[in-house]
């Protein structure tokens, strides 16, 4: 059985890892084509390294300042190359990028079956996160299979009238890279890669989301500015993203503090160190939001909405928004007082979802 892996960012690669090592796992059974779009081309490739895997199909579809409507025309005319010439059984992308839409896309125009990996997460927000929201619906609309993280994701696909006999409960496939990483032994010390004070309180910032580009990322910026003043013993890293949207506004506002260090974007396994020994993360990431419990590290969202109420109901994770004031007290809240790990069980995942993934594309036959 042939089955066709599209991946186009890190986080899509750190997602699908696990589920392209158990493909590749079952060479009597499988094979498996993984096919880069190349949207964060540096960060990608870095990925794949760290998971000992490797393209098989670039299509380098990168170019600068493209509007998402010459991306998603650039996507659909190679992805359809490529469907065409490797006649997979199955295509499976994970996610909701402009890339998983098209994937999407294209396997309806060509009869082509699609299991969508992290299926059925909603926020009920068009404009949050843009244009996330909208590629997803459309990745549901065209799916044969639906790999829901959580009963969550799964319920809100009944309720569009997906099938149940479509839905399969699997867990995140985030929680499975989390383990493996760890469990390599690949995750460095972050004191002596950034050459921090060996005892110092760690705090991770990542944050990049289009939909707060702008005024709303001024914001989020000057409020991390305000929490680098008031904890001047607190270490705060932040991994830049590599769109200028982002890098503007962050050297511009937080460049030249000297507990606060500007950093080039991390490998996994160098994130998942500092992760695990930070006291607090303040991000807009989806990722961290179901990484983050598994080390018990509360987390601060930077966002209006989230697609993952999961960690929230759980009381690990809070959602605080784009405003300074709001984001500043929740920070306060919690460093104001000694450090308490969240004690709870990780609600999205238990390690073992890539598995229960190609369990489903085995029985399905070819």
């Amino acid at each position: 059985m042939k089955v066709v892996c599209c991946l186009g960012t890190r986080p899509e690669v750190i997602k699908l890892a696990p589920v392209i090592q158990e493909i590749n796992s079952r060479s009597t059974l499988f094979k498996g084509v993984v096919v880069s779009t190349g949207q964060h081309r540096q960060m990608l490739d870095q990925a794949l390294s760290v998971f000992g895997l490797h393209t098989d199909i670039d299509l380098q579809l990168m170019e600068p300042n493209q509007t998402l409507a010459e991306l998603t025309s650039r996507l659909i005319l190679k992805l359809d190359s490529v469907f065409h010439k490797e006649a997979p059984d199955w295509v499976l992308a994970q996610g909701d990028t402009t890339s998983v839409m098209a994937s999407a896309l294209v396997c309806f125009y060509r009869k082509i079956r699609f299991g969508h990996v992290e299926a059925g997460l909603r926020t009920g927000d068009y404009e949050n996160p843009f244009p996330e929201e909208m590629n997803r619906r459309i990745a549901d609309l065209a799916a044969s299979a639906y790999f829901a993280p959580t009963p969550n994701s799964a319920q809100a696909l009944r309720k569009e009238g997906i099938s149940n006999s479509k839905i399969h409960v699997t867990g995140n496939t985030v929680v499975d890279a989390l383990k493996w990483i760890v469990k390599s032994g690949k995750c460095p010390d972050p004191y002596c890669g950034l050459g921090l004070p060996k005892n110092s309180e760690l705090v991770l910032i990542t944050a990049h989301r289009r939909e707060s580009f702008g005024s709303q990322f001024r914001e989020m910026c000057l409020a991390l500015r305000e929490l680098a003043n008031l904890y001047t013993k607190v270490q705060f890293v932040y991994p830049v993203h590599l769109n200028p949207n982002v890098q503007q506004p962050v050297r511009e506002i937080l460049g030249g503090k000297s507990n606060f260090h500007l950093v080039e974007p991390f490998d996994y396994a160098e994130l998942v160190g500092l992760m695990r020994s930070s006291r607090l993360i303040l991000t807009d990431s989806g990722g961290i939001q179901e990484e983050a419990p598994t080390f018990g590290v509360p987390v601060l969202v930077m966002r209006k909405t989230t697609e993952r109420p999961e960690g929230v109901e759980a009381g690990a994770v809070q959602l605080v928004g784009t405003d300074r004031v709001r984001i500043v007290r929740a920070a306060q809240a919690l460093l104001s007082k000694p450090f308490l790990p969240w004690k709870g069980k990780n609600p999205y995942g238990d390690g073992k979802a890539a598995e229960r993934i190609v369990r489903v594309l085995e029985k399905s036959g070819n």
